[in-house]
């Protein structure tokens, strides 16, 4: 499961003019023509700096199903690598893959008297358990001339940017929640924000595991395939009076 952090620090300023800044990196102004905070009588701002940190699962699964096969005769070799391709295509489809997810590829050769004869079926899968069903029935009816390869997990473009707009979101996130906290102890309301501005964001990679000899179940090969990302924001608040308090 995801996790996150936070950094705080606060600063509060009763002349705007000595902390507005016209950032081109500004998520809710980006593209609008700014009014500087120092054109605005009394304006005041708190400062805040928020960190998230997020992991992400492999979305996709990628396996490779090869058939070769070598004869005497060019029509006994490719009747027997074609019967076993449809069979191949033929399960997978069964398992609602799509077109678009399937690539097939066939090499015909001959050396001195044989002829030799390799298709390559190239499958992305999305649901991991749909994978698993079609692996095990493919292992199970085919021959030995067929070998079904392990899968390589990996993750999609849409799945990465899902995850950056997500560990920046929960950066601002936890700004504002800090904000508001400062804002509550010292009697003030927390406004709008003014700024938004990322300051670093960072991705890797869980490479790394452990060798213990024996096969790594699903959720271990997953999980040594995560990708995780972190954010580090800067968040500019419009800073209001609190009109409620009590005056003596």
């Amino acid at each position: 499961m995801a996790h996150s952090r936070s950094r705080v620090f606060a600063t509060f300023s009763p002349n705007a003019g000595n902390v507005y800044r016209d950032e081109n990196e500004s998520v809710f102004n980006r593209g609008r023509k700014q009014t500087p905070l120092h054109a605005q009588s009394n304006a005041r701002v708190v400062q805040m700096t928020g960190c998230a940190e997020l992991s992400c699962p492999p979305d996709r699964a990628s396996v490779t199903i090869s058939v070769k096969n070598s004869k005497e005769h060019v029509n006994d070799v490719t009747n027997s690598v074609i019967r076993r391709l449809e069979y191949i295509l033929q399960t997978v489809r069964q398992h609602d893959i799509k077109e678009e997810n399937i690539t097939v590829t066939k090499h015909l050769q001959r050396e001195e008297e044989l002829f030799h004869m390799q298709a390559e079926v190239l499958v992305v899968f999305s649901d991991f358990e749909k994978m698993q069903q079609a692996r095990a029935v493919l292992i199970e009816k085919l021959d030995k001339i067929v070998c079904v390869g392990d899968p390589y997990y990996s993750h999609s473009a849409e799945c990465l940017s899902l995850l950056r707009r997500r560990v920046c979101s929960e950066a601002v996130d936890n700004a504002r929640l800090k904000a508001s906290e400062v804002c509550c102890i010292l009697g003030q309301v927390l406004g709008r924000p003014l700024l938004v501005h990322e300051e670093e964001s960072r991705e890797w990679t869980n490479s790394q595991h452990e060798v213990t000899g024996s096969p790594l179940t699903l959720p271990q090969k997953t999980a040594i395939t995560l990708v995780s990302a972190s954010s580090h924001v800067f968040v500019t608040f419009e800073l209001r009076p609190n009109n409620n308090r009590r005056k003596f």
